[in-house]
């Protein structure tokens, strides 16, 4: 190429290696030369052909003023190679920030924790610079705990680990917290291996819950459970403890995978329950202190660290639905009786109701059977009736035991709640808890009477009293035995023209006989009709006599028939 008279291809050759200069150069970090330094300027000469312009506080490390001179060689970052002043377009913070993605990508690779400083607070959380590159970091990263003032963080050198890096959008997610985390694993796991089960120490309470307290032994916390501060009940753990306070505990249990510490303070005194038996023999009367009541019964302490259970089935000889607080109430001092004693399980049965008479035997010892009590209609039930008696004991009357003759569904309807009745005592059973009444028992049985003596027997004949006529037949008393019965229609004449009960009237007295008598029913029927029939075969057996209102055809016949067998 001739040097006075450039050819066409010349400049193109030339134009070309100026683009690819360019194309080279811009974007890129590059080393340079200061030249000079005018007023807040320095002007460096990065090998182009002009010159750029670098502000100079990006020179200055982290806020610092720089110490910049001629002649030193520095990294720049190509912005444009050149501007419309003719000036290179340089930038020391790009530089720097390209520089540190490098090295953070590196350490963000393989893991490792950087070092930068809050410089300030954006929404949602704070920026970091770490070495020339910003990093965001989350509000709910900074601290293990939430903080309310970071300023005392800020602008001081701090570790983090980075979460999420993308350098095509330029961002960097950081964290403080999980730097702290390791540490403080790290620091657990060393004091963890120096931690023996079984093992007494001092520690602080740090906080207290209703659960439990939290102790602090030196950098690691354990967990003081209620149940494992005291052998006694302990309602909440501010009974016995106080934040700030050094206790003396002993490591129950150690979890090495999780680092979680159980601590107990009882186990450091003498466990009450050792001996428990001798202490507390079955049936002892001792007095207690409720402690807790529930819907199955009451705690009662008998000292401190021994509780025992009044069963609500053991609380009242006669309250069997009644829920334990309306019984007993907490702090309460009772006395009991112990019924159960189980060491191993460490459970002690109770018995309220024990310490009080049974109702029920002292009703048998001063109710014998036969003998008559009363009381108020409780309740009334399919099966019979409840009275309410002396000692807060019911006795019922069973359906069969309310009337001698007329059924117990129908009887019963004639009582009603609260009314007063007397009966008599059938029987008592103790281990039951069943007091058997009867109230026909207090009335005459005519019937039981008339049976037992034999006059009431089939084929007796009987005066009976109509009380009330109807169609169907008469309602009519025995007059000997102050005995109910029903003369059917039909029973009312051997003559069918006769079986009219409009025939009779109320007092009137007629005569009939006994057709059937069941002693295990009690039922009774009579008739007018078979006892004419008696008659009249009586009459014919008697040679014609027609006294009994017997036909003649049958006198006749009967007779023949007899001289028949005379005459052979």
């Amino acid at each position: 190429m001739s040097e006075l008279n450039p050819s066409r291809d010349d400049f193109a050759s030339l134009l070309e290696e100026s683009f690819s200069e360019r194309d080279a150069t811009e974007g890129a970090v590059v080393k340079g030369v200061v030249t000079a330094i005018e007023k807040d300027m320095a002007i460096i000469d990065v090998g182009l052909k002009v010159e750029g312009r670098v502000p100079l506080k990006e020179f200055g490390a982290k806020g610092k003023d720089s110490d910049l001179k001629v002649g030193d060689e520095v990294e720049v970052y190509v912005e444009r190679i050149e501007n419309a002043l003719g000036e290179a377009m340089l930038s020391r913070d790009k530089a720097r920030r390209e520089e540190s993605w490098v090295k953070l990508e590196v350490k963000f690779a393989n893991g490792e924790r950087v070092e930068g400083f809050i410089f300030n607070q954006v929404k949602g959380g704070f920026t970091v610079d770490l070495d020339g590159a910003v990093a965001f970091l989350p509000r709910s990263q900074v601290d293990i705990r939430p903080i309310r003032d970071v300023t005392p963080l800020m602008h001081t050198p701090q570790p983090f680990e980075i979460l999420k890096m993308d350098k095509r959008r330029g961002n960097i997610v950081v964290s403080r917290r999980t730097v702290l985390e390791e540490s403080r694993a790290e620091q657990r796991s060393e004091i963890v291996q120096n931690l023996e089960e079984g093992q007494v120490v001092e520690g602080v309470v740090k906080n207290i819950t209703d659960y439990g307290a939290f102790v602090d032994l030196g950098g690691i916390d354990g967990l003081l459970h209620v149940t494992d501060m005291a052998w006694r009940r302990v309602n909440h753990p501010t009974e016995i403890l106080n934040i700030g306070q050094t206790v003396k505990v002993q490591i129950i249990r150690i979890n090495q995978e999780t680092h979680r510490i159980s601590l107990g303070m009882k186990q450091l005194e003498a466990d009450p329950w050792d001996g428990i038996g001798g202490k507390y023999p079955l049936g002892k009367k001792v007095l207690g202190r409720v402690t807790n009541i529930t819907d199955y019964g009451a705690f009662v302490e008998l000292e401190p660290g021994i509780e025992g259970l009044i069963h609500v089935s053991e609380m009242s000889w006669t309250k069997k639905n009644v829920h334990p607080g309306k019984i007993l109430s907490t702090t309460q001092e009772v006395e009991v009786v112990v019924l159960e004693v189980d060491p191993v399980k460490r459970r002690i049965s109770l018995g309220l109701k024990q310490t009080l008479e049974n109702p029920w035997e002292a009703f048998a010892r001063t109710h014998s059977a036969g003998s008559v009590v009363e009381g108020e209609v409780k309740n009334k039930t399919e099966f019979g009736l409840f009275i309410g008696l002396e000692g807060d004991v019911d006795g019922m009357v069973h359906l069969s035991d309310l009337d001698w003759n007329r059924p117990g569904e129908q009887v019963i309807e004639e009582y009603n709640r609260g009314d007063v009745v007397q009966a008599q005592v059938l029987d008592v059973d103790v281990e039951k808890e069943r007091i058997s009444l009867g109230i026909k028992q207090l009335g005459r049985d005519a019937i039981g009477e008339a049976a037992a003596s034999g006059d009431l027997r089939k084929g007796a004949i009987v005066t009976c009293e109509v009380t009330a006529v109807k169609d169907g037949g008469l309602e009519v008393k025995l007059v000997d035995h102050d005995v109910d019965a029903f003369i059917k229609r039909n029973d009312l004449s051997r003559d069918r023209d006769e079986q009219r009960p409009e025939r009779f009237s109320v007092g009137q007295k007629v005569d009939a006989r006994v057709t059937m008598f069941d002693k295990k029913t009690r039922k009774i029927s009579v008739s007018i009709k078979a006892l004419e029939i008696a008659e009249e075969k009586e009459a014919v057996a008697q040679y014609g006599s027609t006294d009994s209102g017997a036909s003649l055809g049958d006198i006749l016949g009967a007779a023949l028939k007899k001289q028949g067998g005379d005459d052979e």
